[in-house]
């Protein structure tokens, strides 16, 4: 699902009042912490995920390879907080606002 520049903006707005549930530390992205992204954005639709000081990757190199994986949305970047983005299917909450919007 590509979004648009409004779709994003309602996103961030939506994941301003989370917290960051998933920690990226200086082991990186590795399959274990993808699988735990998927698991913990499969209810929740919008996740935050923090960058730790302690990670030997830069932002943007975490970032190409989070977007490598096909499994869910890049919202944006703030700071060293990642936004994504994945529909649920069974019980979206957040799917059916965004859709409204253009």
């Amino acid at each position: 699902m590509a979004l648009t520049s409004k779709q994003r903006a309602f996103l961030k707005k939506k994941a301003h009042e989370l917290n960051p549930l998933v920690r990226i530390g200086k082991d990186g992205i590795t399959d274990s912490l993808i699988q735990s992204i998927l698991e913990a954005i499969d209810s929740r639709e919008l996740l935050k995920v923090k960058i730790l000081q302690n990670c030997e990757k830069g932002k943007d190199e975490v970032l190409e390879e989070l977007s490598n994986c096909n499994e869910f949305e890049i919202v944006g970047i703030i700071g060293r907080t990642i936004i994504l983005f994945r529909e649920n299917k069974d019980k979206p909450t957040i799917s059916l606002e965004l859709k409204s919007i253009k």
